[in-house]
């Protein structure tokens, strides 16, 4: 695969993530009749959040993954940080998704993203002062 491809294929399989989430959210809108808000319903705050975060870290990640593909780091490296994002993402909403958002996953999701975006930021740092 060259770089551009290991791009394609994560922003791929967060573009199929996405409609998910947002899939979760509607059902929830129609089930509880709430067009607007959280409506004060827990179940449904919850699903809004794992959707809004999933929002607010994913542009980030494939902007950093983009950079280093047009710098040619090795394959190896944009599986790591795609496929450590895409799992990051992937346990947090499981994780919000249980009881009170209190699951293991989320914590591990959180973790993991986080460790990314130090990886992807650091990575793009010594590329740009090379």
């Amino acid at each position: 695969m060259t770089s551009i491809q290991i791009v394609a294929l994560y922003a791929g399989i967060i573009l199929i993530l996405l409609p998910i989430l947002m899939l979760r959210v509607g059902g929830q809108r129609v089930k509880q009749k709430i067009s607007l808000g959280d409506g004060d319903n827990p179940d449904l705050l919850k699903r809004i959040r794992a959707h809004a975060n999933f929002i607010e870290t994913t542009p980030f990640a494939l902007i950093g993954l983009l950079i280093l593909a047009q710098f040619s780091v090795p394959a190896w490296l944009l599986h790591v940080f795609g496929g450590g994002f895409t799992i990051g993402r992937i346990a947090h909403a499981h994780g919000m998704a249980q009881n009170k958002a209190a699951g293991a996953g989320r914590t591990i999701g959180a973790i993991l993203s986080l460790l990314v975006f130090f990886g992807i930021g650091g990575y793009l740092l010594s590329l740009a002062f090379m």
